[in-house]
């Protein structure tokens, strides 16, 4: 098995993880090796680029198009099947 070392880690988070082993039962290694394997393991849904855009302007609120009128669906030409 491999190891890592996490230097520089903040007071405040390394209590937090302190206190969460506690609440399982684990080591803060042990806590901390439960904690990558479910972050690591987890699939992320696909990303919607519809969504992501929509959820981003949505605040900006929404604009009223007028949108013109549909002429008819013209006639496709007739093809006489000579070349020019």
């Amino acid at each position: 098995m491999a190891s890592i070392t996490i230097r520089n880690l903040e007071d405040d988070l390394k209590r937090r993880l302190r206190i969460r082993a506690a609440e399982h039962g684990r080591s803060m290694e042990e806590e901390a090796r439960a904690i990558l394997r479910l972050v690591v393991t987890e699939t992320a849904p696909p990303r919607n680029l519809a969504a992501a855009i929509r959820s981003r302007v949505a605040p900006l609120g929404g604009v009223e198009l007028d949108l013109p009128p549909r002429d008819k669906i013209r006639a496709p030409p007739r093809l006489s099947g000579k070349r020019a």
